[in-house]
């Protein structure tokens, strides 16, 4: 009676031929992982021990094995006439059973049996291994007694790659360089920076969180979690702690998962992932392709709609018409075979050393139904032995042509060719494959590496497929691209539309971004930007000022041309100011030639007519003076009114200063003594005009030399315009100027002062002290007031000075003698004065 063909297995699966190549595939994965491993050899194994769970998306890893080797053996360039076989053992994911198969390899039974050799003949001259890395590391240490090369076509690992550890394993797996900076492109692409991380606690795991993370940390993109999870092998631990609930990441919808297929299942399993709310789950390995047949709930299949996957593109030549040419009776020896057909088909092969009631049909093929399982898609590892069996054989085609003497073919079952022979070889090994990639062993080799994007979508109520929605190269971290059609995503359901993960929304235009205290950088506050600056991007790190001549507009967003402005005419202030010059210097006008029609009068004829002229023509031309203030500056206005006010106020002053002396000399005249007479005489008082202006010409002239005033422009006083303005060149310059008409103001004040008790009948020293202290209130008022303005009030305030002092000389002097002349002439006449 017949085993039942759901318990039969074989050990291992051989072909024989000339040379042989060890392999081992993780096609079955034992159920039972809880048995104590002290116990292994103690006593009979479990019952269980012999109960599997079938992976057969690992079974197409198996099917290109096949097809490499027969391509090969139909090469006849290649080999010299002798033929390749291998020799299969399942690799278990169980730490307890690792070196099962590598034991049975070795001594040629089932009984492992170390270091004792049952079948010489069958000894393998290469290793092909994967896809773990755990597993490639351990039965490497026992292979390396035995100086026998192991080729990983597994992912390639760091630490496999150190030579002093492990000398004889080589890996046919490029680094995997792309494969984070693809996951941050895609971050990046969709503004998602909120991300959880789900990595399986392995080498692996820990080298992809530890890249992954510092990519992440130079784009700004933020880690919410991290769950690490032990991987399928651990299946009989129990987490410390309990997994994160994704519920109350609300924000998070985007997940990162790191792991293998079965890592995937046991930990959706395990944790009862699937009640949480559905998110988006970028899968950095290619397990969605397998989803479909390695789960059995349907619940399951359903969470990871609308999730993202990367897989490399990969094309072997002539294998997708060699799978579809597949039949039930195509390779009877090979239980794994045989047990395929019966679990995807549900029919038993013929020849099948077990019962099962269902003969499969004539006609089946993959090409028929391959629904439950997708062959047809190449995996990564399935192209990475295409690549290793194709590397050894040229590796032993090399070696052989070496060999100066070839044995006779009865000897080639002995040991001929050694494993330790092969290495040389290997290690050199460089060639194209036919699908134009180069195949070597060089770890630094720089390739392009193209993955596909794809989506997992629903298809029917019950199954779902993959959609290739877009494509990332990568060669180096300068030379990459990223393309993806977001038209073609379908979102998990729950979303309506893109989905967004992130801490906080984005700062528009505006607003800058403010960091929490102790808070990662993608979590802050938008605040608005300060005066004069903007922000006219999104999630700005700072506000940026307007440049001087700008000004930012009410919302922040962008810089608007400040107007440019003046102290002009047609400025309310400016006509203000226009007006009242024009006025004074039309009273100034009228008061002169009030003075020239009564020359002749007493009044007019007292203190010196001519110097009377002289200050109201200085007087008008401080009037005139302030019209060089009011209008657009140009470099002539600007030193015209600075000169022409320092030079006709100091004619002004010094005319009053005359005038002062004038009157003292006069009463001095009435007393004894030759000397004062002498002086007011011959006029001596006249010469004070000509010294003092010559001063203020010396410094006036100095003023021009060093530092003359130039145009210059205010962008500071206010916040719409750019004022045009004289700068006056050299400050000190011009308090100099300033000090030296206080000082003529001053002595003129104290002269008329210290008289103003005289005789009144030609003394007009209380209007001249009157006159001199309104200017002085007025200059001394000047100057504070004048450092606390700014643009054209500035300007202003030097203009209503001007016409102030000079009101104040022109009304405190000549305002009385006008009252006298015109409304009381019986004043004005010899008789009243005497």
């Amino acid at each position: 009676m017949g085993i039942s063909c759901f318990h039969y297995r074989e050990p291992s699966n051989y072909m024989e031929a000339d040379i042989i190549l060890g392999t081992f595939i993780p096609i079955h994965i034992p159920l039972d992982l809880t048995q104590n491993v002290q116990n292994l050899f103690d006593s009979e194994p479990s019952p269980l021990w012999n109960t599997f769970h079938w992976r057969w998306k690992n079974y197409q890893i198996l099917l290109t094995l096949y097809f490499a080797i027969e391509e090969i053996n139909k090469d006849s360039q290649l080999l010299s006439n002798m033929t390749l076989g291998f020799h299969v053992y399942n690799a278990f994911n169980s730490n307890k059973r690792t070196l099962e198969g590598p034991l049975m390899s070795l001594s040629g039974r089932s009984d492992y049996i170390p270091n004792y050799k049952c079948k010489t003949q069958h000894k393998a001259l290469g290793i092909i291994s994967g896809t773990r890395p755990g597993f490639s590391a351990a039965i490497g240490t026992l292979l390396e007694l035995y100086k026998v090369p192991q080729v990983i076509y597994g992912p390639f690992d760091t630490e496999l790659s150190d030579k002093e550890t492990f000398p004889s394993l080589y890996q046919m797996s490029p680094k995997d360089r792309g494969l984070t900076q693809g996951v941050i492109s895609l971050l990046k692409y969709f503004g998602w920076n909120w991300v959880g991380l789900f990595v399986v606690d392995d080498l692996k795991g820990k080298e992809f969180l530890s890249h992954l993370k510092a990519q992440m940390a130079s784009e700004d993109i933020c880690v919410a979690f991290t769950q690490t999870f032990p991987g399928y092998w651990k299946l009989g631990l129990k987490y410390a702690v309990g997994l994160v609930d994704l519920n109350q990441h609300t924000q998070v919808n985007i997940q990162i998962f790191y792991g293998d297929i079965d890592d995937l299942l046991l930990f959706c399993n395990d944790n009862q992932v699937v009640l949480a709310r559905g998110k988006v789950w970028i899968m950095a390995k290619q397990h969605l392709i397998y989803l479909q047949s390695a789960a059995e709930e349907d619940s399951v299949i359903k969470f990871f709609r609308g999730s993202i996957s990367f897989s490399k593109t990969r094309t072997i030549p002539g294998f997708k018409c060699f799978l579809e040419n597949l039949t039930p009776s195509q390779y009877p020896g090979d239980f794994y075979y045989s047990k395929f057909w019966i679990d995807n088909f549900l029919c038993s092969p013929p020849a099948l050393p077990c019962k099962y009631p269902k003969p499969c049909p004539a006609n089946i093929s993959l090409r028929i139904k391959h629904e439950k399982i997708d062959m047809m898609t190449i995996s990564e590892p399935s192209y990475s032995i295409w690549n290793s069996v194709y590397a050894v054989a040229q590796a032993l085609h090399k070696m052989l042509l070496s060999k100066t003497e070839m044995r006779s073919k009865e000897d080639r079952n002995t040991d001929w060719i050694l494993p330790w022979q092969l290495h040389p070889f290997l290690r050199k090994i460089k060639v194209t494959n036919a699908a134009g990639d180069e195949i070597s062993f060089d770890e630094n080799k720089n390739i392009m590496e193209m993955y596909d994007i794809q989506n997992f979508v629903e298809h029917t109520k019950h199954k779902s497929l993959l959609v290739k929605v877009g494509k990332f190269l990568f060669k180096s971290p300068e030379d990459q691209g990223f393309f993806i059609n977001e038209v073609l995503i379908k979102w998990p359901s729950n979303f309506n539309q893109t989905p967004q993960s992130v801490c906080a929304q984005s700062c528009g235009p505006g607003f800058w971004k403010v960091p929490q205290e102790e808070r990662p950088v993608c979590c802050f506050s938008c605040v608005f930007c300060p005066e004069r600056q903007i922000s006219n991007q999104t999630d700005q790190q700072e506000c940026l000022f307007c440049p001087i001549q700008q000004y930012p507009n009410s919302e922040r967003i962008q810089c608007l041309p400040k107007i440019v402005t003046f102290l002009s005419f047609e400025d309310p202030l400016g006509m203000a100011l226009a007006c009242t010059a024009l006025f004074c210097s039309v009273s100034t006008t009228a008061v002169l030639g009030i003075f020239l029609k009564h020359r002749e009068s007493p009044i007019v004829k007292a203190n010196n007519r001519t110097l009377s002229y002289i200050l109201l023509i200085s007087i008008l031309l401080c009037f005139l003076c302030s019209f060089f203030f009011i209008g657009r500056p140009n470099t002539a206005s600007c030193i015209l009114q600075q000169m022409t006010f320092a030079l006709v106020f100091t004619l002004a002053l010094s005319t009053v200063l005359a005038k002062t002396l004038t009157v003292i000399l006069a009463f001095r005249v009435m007393k004894p003594g030759r000397t004062m007479r002498r002086l007011f005489v011959s006029g001596v008082y006249n010469a004070v005009l000509p010294i003092c202006v010559l001063i203020q010409l010396i410094l006036s002239g100095v003023w021009l030399g060093t530092s003359p005033p130039y145009i210059d422009t205010d962008v500071h006083s206010e916040h719409y315009h750019v004022i045009i303005l004289c700068n006056k060149g050299s400050v000190t310059a011009f308090y100099c100027v300033l000090a030296y008409l206080g000082t003529l103001a001053l002595g003129s004040f104290t002269m008329a002062f210290l008289v103003r008790n005289l005789p009144d009948t030609f003394n007009e020293a209380m209007f001249l002290t009157f006159s001199m202290l309104v200017f002085c209130s007025v200059w001394v008022t000047f100057i504070p007031v004048y450092q606390s303005t700014k643009g054209k009030a500035m300007v202003a305030v030097e203009v209503f000075s001007i016409l102030a002092s000079s009101a104040g000389l022109l009304g405190c002097i000549f305002l009385p003698k006008c009252y006298i002349i015109l409304l009381r002439p019986e004043k004005n006449s010899l008789r009243y004065i005497k």
